[in-house]
């Protein structure tokens, strides 16, 4: 019964993800076989649950990678070679005297997710004399082991195909044929005029106006938005300003800057070919963004924080910075933020996900990209 529920469950997800992440089924692996499953539990000196066996039995976990298929908790869906060595890793923990610890991890738990950039991950309880033979826990670095995930794999692989299946409303974004996951978004802010400007000697916090459109960004921030990124890098400069623009647009607007006049008005400016304003801490735009910025801090409201900051830069700095910091702040207001910003980028054909050598043999001007230079000399050529 439980083996049905876990085929019925991956069946769900396959048929999913082959639909409307392609690039993300590609990462499942085929079935692991049943003499390596069996070796892996001799090894490891414990029972799998039978769940655990028929999942393995589907998919022999996911390739390594950003296009990899992960859970809704970021961790990567592991096969028989990755459960005996993120396992036998958890083992080699300093726990005490008996090299185990309750609560934090116990030699009969197995390790079924990795987040992969740290020892979080997903697992399962294989001591067979408890009743708990099969739950999915999740193991934290710092805080140790916690379960309540669900009371099998199979349960647990049911959820995540609804979760598929419901889409956006469950926080499922596809883009590029690749799967993503998004956590729930804050409501919107209350829009409003904000009534009349503060006197330019009021005490209000100081905006950064250190910036400059000549600025350079250093690519590891372009790196983190991956194809996106890359398309960032390598488009004409007239075309990444035109997306600046437009990126900050859809900032001021989602967070309810765009409803205060001095912003509106520079933003139509802006987009009418009119310089901006300069920088100037009592000017009007600057008064409205530091008086927005102190009922921000006031109300202890980070997002909106953060929107009055990535306005100032989008505005006064470079581009560059400004269409990346953007996109990364509108991320906390809109699960669309990389299909607008692909559109703003005005569509064109994404490129592979860059890796190191992609930034070292770059030469953009406004991208810092020198240390992956020094890396990777042989990509100058």
């Amino acid at each position: 019964m439980t083996a049905e529920l876990v085929q019925d469950a991956w069946t769900r997800i396959d048929a999913w993800l082959r639909e409307h992440a392609p690039r993300t089924f590609a990462t499942l692996r085929p079935p692991a076989g049943d003499k390596e499953i069996a070796a892996a539990q001799e090894e490891l000196g414990v029972i799998f649950p039978p769940d655990l066996v028929a999942s393995l039995l589907r998919h022999d976990g996911a390739l390594e990678g950003p296009e990899a298929f992960r859970f809704s908790s970021g961790d990567r869906l592991l096969g028989v070679s990755g459960i005996l060595g993120d396992t036998g890793c958890m083992r080699g923990f300093d726990q005490g005297p008996d090299g185990e610890a309750e609560g934090y991890w116990l030699r009969d738990y197995v390790k079924f997710g990795s987040y992969d950039v740290t020892s979080d991950g997903l697992l399962v309880d294989c001591r067979t004399e408890r009743d708990s033979f099969g739950a999915v826990g999740r193991f934290f670095d710092e805080t140790g082991t916690r379960f309540g995930e669900a009371d099998s794999l199979g349960g647990y692989l049911s959820d995540v195909a609804g979760r598929l299946e419901c889409g956006r409303d469950a926080g499922v974004v596809t883009f590029n044929g690749r799967l993503f996951w998004e956590g729930p978004l804050p409501a919107r802010p209350q829009s409003g005029s904000g009534g009349p400007l503060p006197a330019p000697d009021e005490r209000l916090p100081e905006l950064d106006l250190s910036h400059s459109p000549t600025d350079t960004l250093h690519a590891s921030h372009l790196d983190g938005l991956e194809e996106l990124g890359a398309l960032i890098a390598i488009l004409p400069y007239e075309q990444v300003v035109d997306a600046a623009r437009k990126q900050l647009r859809r900032l001021a607007v989602e967070s309810g800057l765009n409803s205060y006049p001095e912003v509106k008005a520079a933003l139509d400016a802006w987009e009418r070919g009119v310089a901006p304003p300069r920088p100037d801490q009592s000017g009007p735009l600057a008064l409205r963004l530091r008086a927005v910025l102190a009922q921000a801090d006031t109300g202890r409201d980070v997002t909106r924080r953060w929107a009055v900051e990535k306005t100032a830069l989008g505005i006064w700095g470079s581009p560059y910075r400004s269409v990346c910091e953007s996109a990364e702040t509108r991320s906390h207001f809109t699960v669309d933020w990389r299909a607008d910003l692909h559109a703003d980028l005005g569509s064109p054909p994404l490129p592979p996900i860059p890796d190191e050598p992609f930034w070292g043999a770059l030469r953009n001007p406004a991208i810092d990209s020198g240390w992956y230079a020094a890396q990777y000399p042989q990509a100058e050529g």
